[in-house]
């Protein structure tokens, strides 16, 4: 009797799947299964596909897959449908998979099932609540395997699995290191379990190597296929007392890179359905493995890169204490183009530094470490503030694709100027401030540099486009300080950064940093500068030191710490933050009950009177008569103005208020170096000059013009307690 025959009586047909060329090659008998006519018939993969139910079909495809991957059969009840979708019969399908090169051909029977009476046990593996709630539990951990951010998260949430109808109580993931095998992690075992599989070959007899060596999957459902399969290493895994083990690749983009192995204390039949869920775990599991090593990998290159690129400050300042902070915005390798430094020059001189090149990649730090080194060799050298900016800015606009194309806008240092607090508007600060087109390939970055004399507390300050300076005075007032700028470096090769001197005072405190920390949460200059400068304000510097006020100022944008370390906390950094502090200490500090402030008006720049008119602002924010610092503020532009209107000199403002509040003495004296004395006159009606003395004379308790060796100054003094008399 012909085989064929033989399975027609046995109610057994026959068929081939080609998947290369989706033609489906049926028996006669398997044709009348899928309700066609009983003769030997070739369809494509859609006739055949359109025979079973819409449910099943999606099943045995993705059984198919498994077999394919495994090397091991493929079975399954299908339900055969009518044209009208009727249910005809139940088939099950067992199949051997051939594969070829990317493609397979199925080989298998069909053969016509009875199907289950309700009330009964029986189910098929493609319906009911199992397969509802094996979704449910895919979804789930295919989420939680998602979030997990570290390869010990990962391995948390492998252990944490329990998986629909079985679960194992043993687990254990295997990499590989050289031609050894290693033992990644493990669940349910003991802490020193693992000792014995960690330093075996991968040419061994034991499960996850062979895995591991061959990329498919091992079942072994009894202790005796485990004993008669590996032999070899059956002696290592007697002792833990499992009943059934899965050892499954983690094969990512086409390479495995481990196995991950699933113990079980009960007997494990694995079926098709139960391998189908483990292969799909072990898949989610490689790709969350991957995900987590790359992670890791980021995570460590940015630690690298920042302890290579951020310098330890240098020794300590005679007289002065310095402290700094640095973090990187949030996300990627966590690296930016922020930074500080601190630079020891001859003559005990110190030169501190702080920027931020454009953008939060690798590229931003590898231009700033370009940058960082540059300028500390033009400052080792010896040049001025200004000739260290204009060389760097040169330096920047050569090894950037093309600089900023010339289109862009001819932006002045007026419209990168420094913000001004207390008294008035503020102006547009930072890099923001450049207009015109920009090439996609360049980087700028802004920069302030400032060269300290530790004996004097003498302040040389040259600024590209970053913020200003902010100033805490012995009494605790803060005052972001006006100072001359240019545009940030790189824009165009040759540019001119004045400098502007400024001294710190003993008990004053110096804070410069880069824009994260005034423009993050919501927040632009103005807001920002209002936040930070309370903080200032508020700090105990005496009994916390600065190093706590470094911490207090990062606190501040960030919140608690836990924001912006790994876990599950959302990340608030938005910019990169550099901030650096400069005290100046010492047996001589200024009493808290004396403020004093410098400040020069050049020729080159009359917008800057506005700034001197707010700058006075600040400084007398807490005076008592808010008539008194009109008076004052009126005064003191009619003062700088004359300057720059009658003389050919800058003018040098000098702001000193003294006593206790509520009886302070300001006295603001106004500076050139022109001889000629102002002359009281009476102007008319419709004169525009000539008002000064007349004003002072008005408003000032007390006024004067003093001669001096090179030039004169003016000066009046106001009495803060004769105002509550008045």
């Amino acid at each position: 009797m012909r085989t064929e025959d033989v399975l027609a009586a046995t109610v057994t047909g026959l068929w081939r799947w080609d998947n290369a060329s989706g033609i489906v090659t049926l028996d006669a008998e398997a044709a009348r299964l899928l309700g066609l006519p009983a003769e030997r018939v070739t369809l494509t993969e859609a006739a055949v596909r359109s025979r079973f139910h819409p449910v099943d079909w999606n099943e045995i495809d993705g059984v198919v897959n498994l077999a394919v991957a495994e090397g091991t059969l493929a079975e399954a009840r299908l339900r055969i449908v009518d044209g009208e979708g009727r249910v005809l019969r139940t088939v099950r399908s067992r199949s051997k998979p051939y594969v070829k090169g990317g493609d397979f051909e199925l080989v298998g029977m069909l053969q016509e099932v009875a199907d289950a009476q309700p009330g009964t046990a029986a189910r098929t593996p493609v319906t009911g609540d199992w397969r509802r709630s094996r979704e449910a539990f895919l979804l789930d951990a295919g989420r939680a395997l998602a979030e997990a951010r570290s390869t010990a998260e990962v391995l948390r949430v492998a252990a944490s699995l329990s998986m629909p109808g079985f679960s194992p109580d043993g687990l254990a993931v295997f990499g590989v290191q050289g031609d050894r095998l290693t033992v990644i992690g493990h669940h349910g075992h003991g802490v020193t379990d693992e000792s014995p599989f960690t330093e075996m070959a991968l040419d061994i007899d034991y499960p996850a190597a062979e895995v591991i060596r061959t990329g498919r999957a091992i079942y072994l459902p009894t202790p005796d296929e485990y004993k008669s399969r590996f032999p070899a290493t059956w002696p290592l895994a007697e002792p833990y007392g499992r009943e059934s083990w899965a050892f499954l690749p983690l094969t990512v983009a086409g390479r495995t890179m481990g196995a991950w192995m699933a113990a079980f204390t009960y007997r494990v039949g694995f079926s098709p359905d139960e391998r189908s869920v483990l292969t799909t775990v072990a898949r989610m599991l490689a790709q969350a493995l991957a995900r987590a090593g790359v992670a890791e990998s980021e995570r460590e290159l940015s630690l690298g890169l920042q302890r290579a690129m951020m310098p330890v400050l240098g020794p300590a300042i005679p007289g002065m204490e310095v402290a700094a902070r640095y973090v990187p915005t949030g996300g990627g390798l966590q690296i930016g183009g922020d930074w500080y430094d601190m630079i020891q020059l001859p003559g005990g001189r110190v030169a501190l530094v702080i920027g931020d090149v454009q953008g939060h990649d690798v590229r931003a730090a590898g231009l700033m470490g370009q940058l960082r080194i540059a300028l500390r060799a033009y400052a080792s050298e010896g040049h001025r503030p200004d000739a260290v900016l204009s060389r760097a800015s040169r330096f920047l606009h050569g090894i950037t694709e093309g600089g900023i194309a010339d289109g862009g806008g001819s932006a002045g240092a007026g419209s990168l100027g420094g913000v001004q607090m207390r008294g008035g508007g503020l102006g547009a600060g930072g890099a923001g401030g450049v207009g015109g087109g920009i090439d996609a390939s360049a980087r700028f970055a802004t920069c302030l540099y400032l060269e300290v004399d530790p004996a004097t507390g003498t302040l040389d300050i040259a600024r590209a486009g970053h913020p200003d300076p902010a100033i805490r005075m012995a009494d605790g007032t803060v005052m972001v300080r006006p100072t001359a700028g240019g545009l940030p470096l790189g824009i165009i090769p040759d540019t001119d950064y004045p400098t502007t001197r400024l001294i710190l005072e003993p008990g004053e405190t110096l804070m410069v940093c880069t824009d994260g920390l005034l423009e993050t949460g919501g927040h632009d200059l103005e807001t920002g500068w209002a936040r930070i400068c309370a903080l200032l304000e508020e700090h105990d510097l005496a009994g916390e030191g600065l190093e706590a006020l470094a911490d207090r100022l990062i606190e501040a944008v960030h919140g608690p710490g836990s924001h912006y370390n790994t876990g599950r906390l959302a990340d608030r950094r938005e910019d990169d933050i550099a901030v650096l502090l400069l005290s100046r200490t010492g047996a001589d500090a200024r009493p808290a009950a004396i403020r004093r402030s410098v400040m020069t008006v050049a020729q080159a720049e009359p917008e800057r009177i506005s700034a001197a008119r707010r700058h006075l602002r600040a400084l007398l924010h807490d005076w008592a008569d808010a008539e008194q610092v009109d008076s004052a503020v009126l005064m003191v532009s009619e003062m700088v103005t004359n300057v720059l209107v009658h003389t050919d000199g800058d003018a040098l403002l000098v702001v000193e208020a003294t006593g206790d509040h509520g009886r302070r003495r300001l006295r603001v004296e106004v500076a050139d170096t022109s001889d000629e004395l102002p002359h009281r006159r009476r102007p008319g009606e419709m004169a525009s000059s000539g008002r000064g003395l007349v004003l002072m004379e008005m408003l000032a308790h007390e006024w004067g013009v003093d001669p001096r060796g090179e030039g004169k100054s003016i000066w009046f003094a106001l009495y803060e307690e004769r105002a509550a008399e008045d």
